[in-house]
């Protein structure tokens, strides 16, 4: 195999700078709802009493999962042996040290006290997710950077084990993201072992989905030529991690719905045509694992980098909606504090919650998003991370 050479690239178009002035008004824009939030309390947006967790939540986990996808891309060739994969390792393993470090400026920023940051890591509490993974989060972050040096010394050994040792600690962050839920035994939609694992299945599909689309795009965009071979090759790793979602969905539900304790609770999930029923079987299980499923495995549209695209489009909006339902759904619902009894007060109890997504939370959520790629565009220009000759550097 031909040596890789990368380098930086111009960054000089009217384009280019066109969209650094694009993402840097929408950063700014999730910034101004930051202090918005931080200045006039959390009125301003959709969350109450009832529902603490609201759409910030949902992008830090969305943008968590996203990464520990990326994390294992990056790995493919360093820990997997798939050294054609190696063309686009450091620009994987820089979004996901990008794609963490928005995800926790969308934790920190949603505290309402921001200045309190260092608080978790003087008061461990090893009974507490919360506790932990803020150790795991910081160490993360870590090892990715570190990782990414290792590249670009080239010190091949050092990126192997690092390399392993990134993808083991992405499987423990997500796992303990997923933990943080499915351990909330008094919430019958929360409450399940199998959490952990569906992250890490969802982590998997909406990170390959997400890279094939970035791949393409920064080469298409930077001029530099792409061998579409790579991300048909994705595109059927993705097709597999699609099949692993779609049972860890059928199975977490259907084992939920088995209980009869669980069954007003799975009602009103999946049967009750409210606009969460809706987000689920659209968006969950339509859009995440069903419609790009069925591009991907069909011959014609499957070798088609347009529609592995499409597909890949719709994962990466599908896990956002799956995002959402593991996170609002669950606050919505009562909690049931004497079982068989009805319970009724001013404060709503006993009742279900009601919950939008607010414009503040909109920007929010788009502004930490547009920062994350407004680092990764400024990081093409000043860095050596996008290959120059990725189709000569495959093996014949």
């Amino acid at each position: 195999m031909e040596k890789i050479r990368y380098s930086a690239i111009k960054g000089d178009s009217n384009g280019y700078l066109a969209l650094l002035g694009a993402l840097g008004v929408l950063s700014l824009g999730g910034f101004w709802a930051a202090w918005t939030m931080f200045t006039d309390g959390h009125s301003v947006t959709g969350m109450t009493n009832a529902v603490p967790w609201g759409f910030p939540i949902v992008v830090a986990i969305y943008l968590i999962g996203l990464s520990a996808g990326s994390l294992v891309i990056s790995a493919l060739s360093s820990v997997f042996g798939k050294k054609e994969f190696k063309v686009f390792s450091r620009i994987a393993a820089l979004l996901a040290a990008l794609l963490l470090v928005g995800a926790l400026m969308a934790i920190i920023l949603d505290w309402g006290r921001p200045e309190r940051i260092l608080v978790p890591f003087f008061s461990m509490n090893p009974r507490s997710m919360f506790s932990l993974n803020g150790m795991l989060y910081s160490a993360y972050i870590v090892i990715c950077f570190v990782y990414l040096w290792a590249m670009f010394e080239e010190r091949e050994k050092l990126v192997k084990a690092l390399g392993l040792l990134a993808v083991f600690w992405a499987v423990l962050v997500h796992s303990g993201t997923g933990a943080i839920f499915g351990f909330v035994g008094a919430r019958e939609l929360l409450h399940s072992p199998l959490l952990p694992p569906s992250f890490i299945a969802a982590a998997l599909s909406s990170g390959t989905a997400l890279m094939i689309i970035v791949l393409h795009f920064s080469f298409k965009w930077a001029g530099r030529t792409l061998d579409e071979a790579l991300l048909r090759q994705l595109g059927r790793y993705l097709m597999v991690f699609l099949i692993v979602v779609a049972y860890f969905i059928f199975i977490e539900n259907v084992t939920r719905s088995y209980w009869p304790a669980n069954y007003e609770a799975q009602k009103f999930l999946l049967l009750s045509g409210n606009k969460y029923s809706l987000i689920f079987w659209v968006g969950m299980v339509g859009c995440g694992v069903a419609f790009p499923f069925v591009i991907l495995v069909n011959r014609f549209t499957g070798g088609s980098l347009k529609w592995i695209l499409w597909a890949s489009a719709l994962v990466v909006g599908g896990v956002l909606a799956e995002r959402y339902i593991i996170v609002i759904p669950a606050q919505v619902m009562p909690v049931e504090i004497f079982p068989g009894m009805k319970v009724v007060s001013d404060f709503q109890d006993g009742s279900v919650a009601d919950y939008s997504i607010s414009l503040v939370e909109a920007m929010f959520g788009a502004g930490i998003v547009s920062f994350v790629f407004l680092l990764y565009a400024l990081a093409l220009k000043f860095f050596e991370l996008m290959p120059e000759n990725v189709e000569e550097s495959r093996e014949r």
